[in-house]
């Protein structure tokens, strides 16, 4: 089985190039992010992912994390991984600087978050949460709250959850019951939640929860919903660790994939109650949860591009040791390793191709994130955040729809023996599959894509984005040996533009039949999205080969990439803006007791 090897070259290119490095640099705060430092960064990130997270992926998952005297065991090795994580600054990456954390910009940390997916995603749930609460807290929570709680959170001595659903209320969170009495300054929590990851384990002293809850006189609805903070352990005046809160797990799921992750069910408020504190106002803790929410979701579609890499990586080295059959054409000789054959390099450029486009959206997505909030020009700002608010549901929902499809392309990669579990493609595909679920439903991003995103404000910053899709193809008319990607470009945003039109001229008068396209638009968003990126890449590679600079091979396998792209990707993208206009009657065509 082959060992997860960090794709540095490619990072640092996105993060120059296409993610705008320089622009980071220059942002209030961001001095010190150099490209040697990003580099450095990177560097040590890949080390410690490669020998010591990567080594557990496997054993991890044969093991799984397992229930016993109440206590939730994580794998052999992970408890000491987690010490060397803690211990080497890596959880406080980009934790505010006030509470110790080291400050950097989303567009380092989600790289770097990257290579922990991509080497154990089991263990990089963990960190991915903790910094979920991170933001709710920095955001949401009390000036005390902060002082107690987000320290040993940045240090990663203490990690966190997010707690939504229970077992009646799957993805309506209308439907939580957990209950929250009001007494003295906390109240009792009382409920069940359920598919809590890394919701009870033994790797750090505490664990604080983020629980959704309502109280006594709290109006039906998600409008009656509240935000309140539970930690395992209550926490003393000057900071030492108290008593056991009445949070306990009752069990772990049995899972697909991700086994190394302990997915619970917990129970708070066996007895008293367990004693929570409240974030911010009563009924605003959806409103507060959706920080949190959005950072993960970000985080999620990271792990999409994570678990394609990782896909790529392992069919790549099958491909170059597996020696059968003779290459096309050739009746005697040598037998071959498979990568010569004509489809296998086929589904190599697929996986490879749509991996890269989907790292670069992730990163694009990332440096908006930062110029909303750092740039010091206001109306920038709002700018950038729309700019976040329209991608994240494309990242998250776009990236790991097409990590499954990668997994599973290389599973047929493998033949037969991927699907044999010693190969390690199928733990790959089993892992992702949670991905599209996490987070919300990718049915559920396209729904908030289409509603929020696009017809709430009549397309205004899709249609921006298009404009800058527009401007690429411009570019793209000075390079001749580009005419395929620009064609192909040209159909996509052709594509998309007309579908966004129709969305928001349907969305209001026939929401239904604007929901039923949701998902088609959110791929079709997706697939020209990823285009413009590869269109961009083969920009900046073009320019640095003419100028004869950097390593040639690098950047002729750039083009390539983009060229497969254009021709095997983008035209999907008609298809789906076809699918967008036209498909909707059918999908509603039968009655609920026709099926």
């Amino acid at each position: 089985m082959p060992t997860y090897t960090a794709p540095l070259k490619d990072m640092q290119f996105v993060i120059r190039e296409l993610a705008g490095l320089d622009e980071i640099a220059a942002l209030p705060g961001c001095a010190e992010v150099s490209a040697d430092l990003v580099d450095a960064v990177l560097g040590e990130a890949a080390k410690f992912a490669q020998e010591v997270l990567d080594p557990l992926n496997c054993s991890g998952d044969k093991q799984g994390a397992r229930l016993a005297g109440g206590k939730v065991i994580a794998p052999d090795g992970f408890a000491l991984a987690y010490k060397q994580f803690v211990a080497a600054g890596w959880n406080g990456l980009s934790g505010q600087t006030a509470f110790g954390g080291q400050g950097l910009p989303h567009s380092v940390a989600l790289p770097v978050q990257e290579m922990w997916s991509s080497a154990n995603m089991a263990f990089c749930l963990c960190p991915m949460l903790t910094a979920g609460v991170l933001e709710a807290v920095g955001h949401h929570g009390s000036a005390a709250q902060q002082k107690t709680f987000l320290p040993k959170l940045t240090s990663g001595e203490w990690t966190g959850t997010m707690n939504l659903t229970e077992p009646q209320a799957g993805s309506d969170l209308s439907a939580v019951r957990a209950s929250a009495v009001p007494e003295g300054d906390h109240y009792r929590i009382r409920g069940t939640k359920i598919f809590i990851t890394w919701g009870e384990h033994e790797m750090a002293r505490n664990i604080v929860h983020l629980v959704l809850a309502r109280t006594p006189d709290a109006p039906e609805g998600v409008k009656g919903i509240s935000l309140f903070i539970v930690p395992k352990f209550l926490v003393n005046a000057d900071g030492s660790l108290g008593e056991r809160n009445e949070v306990k797990c009752v069990s772990i799921e049995h899972k697909l994939g991700i086994h190394a992750s302990p997915t619970c069910v917990l129970a708070y408020g066996d007895d008293k109650g367990a004693i929570g504190y409240l974030v911010g106002a009563e009924n605003r803790g959806l409103e507060y949860m959706f920080t949190m929410m959005n950072h993960a979701r970000l985080g999620v579609g990271m792990e999409g591009v994570a678990l394609a890499e990782r896909a790529c990586q392992f069919a790549l080295d099958y491909a170059k040791t597996r020696v059968q059959g003779r290459e096309i054409g050739q009746r005697s000789g040598d037998r071959v390793t498979i990568i010569h054959h004509p489809d296998v390099r086929r589904m190599l450029m697929s996986m490879r191709a749509q991996t890269e486009a989907m790292r670069a959206l992730a990163y694009v997505a990332a440096a908006a994130l930062d110029k909303s909030k750092l740039h010091p020009d206001e109306k920038q700002r709002r700018r950038q955040q729309a700019l976040v608010d329209l991608l994240t549901p494309i990242v998250k929902g776009w990236c790991t729809e097409q990590a499954v499809e990668i997994a599973s392309t290389g599973i047929q990669v493998h033949g037969g023996m991927g699907f044999i579990e010693e190969t390690g493609a199928a733990q790959i595909l089993r892992d992702a599959r949670i991905t599209t679920i996490y987070e919300g439903t990718t049915g559920i991003q396209a729904n908030d894509l289409i509603g929020r995103k696009v017809a709430f404000e009549q397309g205004a910053t899709a249609k921006a984005v298009i404009a800058q899709m527009r401007g690429v193809v411009g570019d793209l008319d000075q390079q001749p040996t580009l005419a395929t990607m620009r064609t192909a470009l040209v159909a996509g945003v052709t594509a998309l533009e007309t579908a966004t039109d129709w969305l928001v001229a349907t969305f209001p008068a026939k929401p239904a039949m604007a929901t039923a396209a949701a998902v088609p638009y959110l791929k079709l968003f997706g697939t020209v999205a990823g285009g413009w990126q590869m269109a961009r890449a083969a920009l900046v590679a073009q320019k640095q080969l003419a100028a004869g600079q950097g390593d040639a091979g690098f950047y002729r396998a750039k083009i390539a990439s983009a060229l497969f792209y254009a021709g095997h990707i983008l035209p999907q993208a008609s298809a789906l803006g076809h699918t967008v206009i036209n498909g909707s009657a059918s999908t509603l065509a039968l009655d609920v007791a026709d099926f």
